[in-house]
């Protein structure tokens, strides 16, 4: 499972990267079901000018709307940094069975404002390529200061 984690969580790098030349924040994120990616997206808050348009939530949309329904359970979302309290909340509606991250997000991350935000039979997995994860985010707000 570790060299599946690591492969999906380099995509949602991928992802990360793409927001980056964009000038958005560098979260990237994809959703797999059985082996293939129904969704992913990285941050388009700037260019949509929508606080809500987080990687996780264009991803969702996009894994939605491949599966044709709202719930998402036997999935795993990929995300290169903790989800947000909203989204979190949102991957609880959806009912994902799994979440990957990379990197925690100490001051704005949902385990320290909602840690039960997440459907009761989620699992997490956090710290798959941490360092990467936080080095792009790094980059991006010293690229900033």
């Amino acid at each position: 499972m570790q060299q599946d984690d690591e492969k999906y969580m380099r995509l949602a790098l991928s992802e990360a990267e793409q927001a980056l030349r964009r000038d958005e924040i560098p979260i990237g994120c994809v959703i797999v079901c059985d082996g293939t990616i129904i969704g992913r997206g990285h941050n388009l808050t700037e260019t949509l000018q929508d606080v809500t348009a987080h990687a996780e939530m264009q991803a969702l949309t996009a894994a939605t709307q491949t599966l044709g329904g709202k719930y998402l359970q036997g999935c795993t979302l990929y995300v290169t940094i903790e989800p947000c309290v909203m989204c979190a909340g949102a991957l609880g509606w959806a009912q994902i069975s799994r979440v990957v991250y990379g990197a925690p997000d100490d001051k704005r991350g949902y385990r320290t404002y909602a840690p039960r935000a997440l459907h009761p039979k989620c699992n997490v997995t956090a710290g798959v390529l941490e360092d990467e994860c936080r080095q792009l985010m790094q980059t991006f707000f010293l690229s900033k200061r």
